[in-house]
């Protein structure tokens, strides 16, 4: 989450700024430049910088005056998923809008993707999402797609940051007889719906199968169990009653054991849990195990080699994705291009040499070939049309990938500095290096949608890995104000 501050660490005074640090040969991500967007759009808790609503108006103005350079009358889809702010925040970015002569078309509750889609389908000059994706019910987002369906540049970022934090916007309001309009579509989730359900094979269906899915109280609470149930399977629902506050609220993506739990309870075939905007999903298989976005990855990239439809046999993951991941594809000669962290990342690396499958840990999706952004339905859809391809149990197609022992433990901060500019960094990481030897590896990150540092240490050896992560993370603790 970008913050406004530069954090010093103990015992300096002196102002530190942040530098691009992937020439430093540390296995850490260089901290953001950008100001208002994180990896995932704009993020933090309603009612506080950058989600107040004067900085929301100014966003819809900025990027009103961006698309009225290229457009006379521009057009913009926004959606939402269901926590209490996105009310304030949606009328505030339509207001900033129309005061740019932007029209504005607003589809209610609806997943990431859905809006990544509907941008095209609905010839719109950009698509907007209010949602903080897996984040609580007291922050929010904005996440902005351009009229292809992908997600907007850095340099539109850029731009946008500019335009908000640098200028007054004043001058740029459009006349009174120019203002934007606003109105509300009504069947914008069919549309969603006939999309998602096109994905799944026409000479396939989901007659006889028992799903338990948990909407997370989310975006996805009316379509997902729609398309699932127009499939032909029974739906056993949970996280389907959203009351502004309980969204991801111990449910879906980020907590898969209720529906684990539940799949063994009704002997489920499948368990599928979707996070607050539906842009992720986790799976449970038939024995309650759970099966993450590198086992996805892996499932759904041996069966798109064996169809010949993995485009230059690669998949894109990030540096969080297990080094099983990258073992089991090697071994079945598929090559692996790690990238940073963000779906965004991954849609980038995919677009520019023409993968069609990418992902990562957390349950980011991306089948090129259908979306232009992770689907968590979609997903979900491909790993059970591989299971009635090869007729094989969920259970069956997980274990075929092996993971290595691999510790993530985070770390709340108040404020944000470059790695490489706190005293001694450079040597506790060495030294953890060292413990861990040839077979271990060490990933330290600045979370780009929350207040953390993520520590990620991955070893042969289990209790190493947690050794050298909780050293990790305490000595944060000891160097930084927290």
């Amino acid at each position: 989450m970008p913050t406004k501050s530069n954090l010093k660490p103990k015992g300096t005074d002196k102002e530190v700024k942040s530098t691009d640090l992937n020439s430093a040969g540390l296995n850490h991500e260089p901290m953001s430049q950008k100001r208002l967007f994180g990896t995932d759009g704009v993020r933090g808790t309603a009612g506080q910088f950058p989600m107040t609503p004067d900085i929301v108006l100014k966003l819809g103005q900025a990027l009103g005056y961006v698309l009225r350079k290229k457009e006379e009358m521009p057009k913009v889809v926004i959606g939402k998923d269901t926590r209490l702010s996105g009310y304030m925040v949606e009328q505030c970015l339509a207001a900033g809008l129309n005061s740019m002569g932007v029209h504005v078309q607003l589809v209610g509750p609806l997943p990431t993707p859905g809006i990544g889609f509907l941008a095209t389908n609905m010839r719109a000059d950009a698509g907007i999402v209010i949602s903080a994706s897996h984040n609580p019910y007291h922050d929010n987002g904005i996440k902005i797609f351009g009229s292809n369906g992908y997600k907007i540049s850095d340099a539109m970022e850029l731009e946008i940051e500019a335009l908000v934090l640098d200028q007054d916007m004043t001058s740029l309001l459009k006349s009174h007889d120019q203002i934007g309009r606003t109105k509300r579509i009504d069947d914008a989730l069919g549309r969603y719906l006939v999309f998602v359900k096109n994905t799944f094979p026409l000479n396939l269906d989901l007659v006889g199968l028992r799903i338990v899915l948990d909407c997370a109280n989310g975006a996805a609470y009316k379509v997902a169990p729609l398309v699932f149930q127009e499939l032909g399977a029974e739906v056993i629902l949970l996280g389907d009653k959203p009351d502004g506050f309980n969204v991801n609220k111990k449910s879906g993506a980020l907590h898969p054991e209720q529906v684990s739990e539940a799949v063994k309870k009704y002997r489920a075939d499948i368990g599928i849990c979707l996070d607050g905007d539906a842009d992720r999903v986790i799976l449970s298989d038939e024995n309650g195990e759970i099966v993450n976005g590198d086992r996805i990855l892996a499932i759904c990239a041996l069966q798109l080699k064996e169809e010949n439809k993995l485009k230059n046999n690669t998949v894109v993951a990030t540096h969080m994705s297990n080094i099983g991941l990258d073992q089991f594809l090697k071994k079945n000669g598929i090559k692996v291009l790690r990238v940073g962290v963000g779906d965004k990342y991954v849609m980038e690396a995919m677009r520019a040499e023409g993968y069609s499958l990418g992902g990562e840990q957390s349950g980011h999706i991306i089948f090129l070939d259908y979306s232009t952004t992770g689907d968590g339905m979609v997903a979900a859809l491909k790993v059970l049309e591989v299971a009635l391809k090869k007729n094989k149990k969920i259970s069956e197609l997980r274990e075929s990938m092996i993971d290595s022992p691999q510790v993530l433990k985070n770390l709340r901060i108040s404020e944000r500095i470059s790695f490489e500019q706190i005293p001694g960094y450079f040597e506790i990481v060495s030294s953890l290096e060292k413990k861990l030897g040839d077979n271990g590896r060490i990933f330290i990150r600045y979370s780009g949608t929350e207040p953390l540092i993520r520590v990620l240490v991955e070893s042969q050896d289990a209790d190493l890995a947690e050794e050298a992560c909780e050293s990790m993370i305490q000595w944060f603790k000891k160097n930084l104000e927290i």
